[in-house]
């Protein structure tokens, strides 16, 4: 084999077989760190004749890298084949989102030799070879570079309406239609009105626990809005507005937190601990984030079913402290499962602000480290989270992978009826996202404007709203408990030996204590 150099081209003439010059390439390939080796290298690779894989320009970035292989084999006693695999890179100013790329992992054998080139006339240097690392091919630098903790710039928030209700860009095509709009503004309102009788139901001693959504109604309708009834919703237990968008009635929220025996959880689980089988709405769990890696398992059983809808899990910033956010979000990625996360970034996990959780820029940017696409958007804005949900509804069913959506917003009230917020928090600083930023009064001053709602309208839902709450407290309270007997069944077909037991043990125990034990419990 000789070269022959014309006029600054090389041109290659073939004295013997291929197989010799593949056995030759291979040695000067091994030998790759001399300018002899990556020349012979860029000679060969360069060659349609030698190389049946040329580089082409692509937009795409799984071609805008195009292969040349050249593959020999020596077999050993254990039977391993190795392989040497040549890359060339045709461009590497391709956008790639790093939230949304997959690196795909290569078997060990075909990990012992690969480079990156940089066709620039001259020879390549040491920091733009690659290696093919399990997970995909990474670029090698002599610099020691540390990420940056994060950014100065913090990710923008999505945003429709201002802090007055008018349209930021006068462009915008209609996002929801009237009878849409209509009815998330009656549900925001009628949650609101409920949450202020049954806090002070509790507060009178008629409940024993209560939790409310203060200034976080339009998460709660507008992301019920853009779902489909045929969705799988896991919450957290500040998003009633869900159950009562698909049909819950009042009066079944009433029942659920009086624990009677019209209550769908016949008085088993604490108060605002809803469920609905039939509205596809899984039984709110006491225990933070639990729900978030079974979204993930359930959405992907959608996925293998083949089925047209998706799962939604909802929780609070305080979870994604929890190791089950980190595990959930990774099972997601890796398994593309069709599910869209939805954390209520209030600020506050109970008496613990955002500011002492993490250091990074809140939820969204922990999106992209588990490879999921990611947005921020106002919680206050009922259009904007109308819109972010439907969209990701609609990439995750589509394109069956996960999203992550971190809607800002602010608890205005105490944590629960268990919670006193102003021993942590000014009532300076409640009032001014009570009054200022109310997502409801945002929306309302949208839906005048729209000539959707009058005063009349507004005056008739809070009667209404308000003759339907204190007459579903006042027929729960009494409706009567659940017998005994419920507390042992409805989770086997027949009841096990040890749980007669303990269904025996508590009787004799009332038996002996009958003062110790609640009079309207029928036996």
């Amino acid at each position: 084999m000789k070269i022959c150099v014309h006029n600054h081209k090389y041109h290659l003439h073939i004295s013997h077989s291929l197989s010799i010059l593949k056995m030759s390439m291979l040695l000067f390939l091994t030998r790759a760190r001399t300018s002899g080796g990556k020349f012979i290298k860029r000679i060969i690779c360069s060659n349609p004749i030698l190389s049946p894989y040329q580089p082409t320009s692509s937009s795409s970035s799984s071609s805008s890298s195009l292969r040349s292989h050249l593959s020999g084999s020596n077999n050993r006693s254990n039977g391993t084949t190795f392989a040497f695999r040549y890359s060339y890179s045709c461009s590497s100013t391709y956008a790639t989102f790093l939230g949304a790329r997959g690196y795909s992992s290569m078997k060990a054998g075909e990990q012992m030799l690969s480079e990156e080139d940089v066709d620039d006339g001259e020879y390549a240097l040491e920091e733009n070879k690659a290696m093919d690392f399990p997970g995909g091919k990474i670029t090698y630098t002599t610099e020691i570079n540390f990420l940056p903790a994060s950014s100065d710039k913090r990710v923008q928030c999505y945003r429709v309406l201002d802090k007055d209700g008018y349209p930021i860009s006068y462009d915008m095509l209609e996002l929801v239609s009237k009878e849409v709009a209509q009815k998330m503004y009656k549900g925001m309102v009628t949650l609101n009105i409920m949450d202020k009788f049954f806090y002070e139901a509790q507060r009178q001693g008629r409940l024993s626990f209560y939790l409310t959504s203060f200034g976080e109604e339009a998460i709660n309708l507008a992301s019920a809005a853009a779902l489909s009834s045929d969705d799988i919703v896991l919450a957290q237990y500040r998003e009633p507005g869900i159950l009562l968008w698909r049909g819950f009635t009042v009066q079944d929220f009433a029942n659920q937190c009086f624990g009677n025996n019209s209550g769908h959880g016949k008085g088993r689980q604490m108060p605002i601990h809803y469920g609905s089988k039939s509205l596809s709405f899984i039984t709110i769990s006491s225990p933070l984030t639990t729900q978030l890696p079974q979204a993930v398992g359930m959405a992907y059983s959608l996925k293998m079913d083949k089925k047209d809808s998706c799962v939604v899990a909802f929780f609070g910033d305080g979870s994604a402290s929890e190791g089950d956010f980190h595990a959930a979000l990774n099972f997601a990625a890796v398994m593309d499962a069709p599910v869209v996360f939805v954390c209520r970034n209030n600020g506050w996990a109970i008496s613990t602000p955002v500011t002492d959780q993490f250091r990074s820029d809140g939820i969204v940017v922990k999106g992209e480290a588990y490879g999921i696409s990611s947005i921020r958007v106002d919680g206050n804005d009922a259009l904007a989270v109308y819109n972010v949900v439907r969209s990701a509804r609609e990439i995750a069913i589509s394109e069956q992978r996960p999203i992550l959506i971190e809607a800002m917003t602010y608890r205005v009230s105490h944590h629960s009826t268990s919670d006193d917020s102003t021993k942590y928090r000014s009532v300076d600083e409640i009032e001014h996202w009570k009054t200022v930023h109310s997502p409801i009064t945002r929306f309302k001053k949208w839906v005048e404007r729209k000539g959707w709602w009058s005063d009349k309208d507004e005056s008739e839902l809070h009667v209404t709203a308000k003759k339907e709450v204190t007459h579903a407290i006042d027929e729960a309270e009494k409706e009567e408990m659940p017998p005994l007997r419920d507390m042992f069944t409805d989770v086997y077909d027949e009841l096990t030996s040890n749980l007669m037991e303990q269904e025996t043990l508590l009787r004799e125990t009332i038996q002996k204590h009958p003062l110790d034990f609640p009079k309207d419990i029928p036996l």
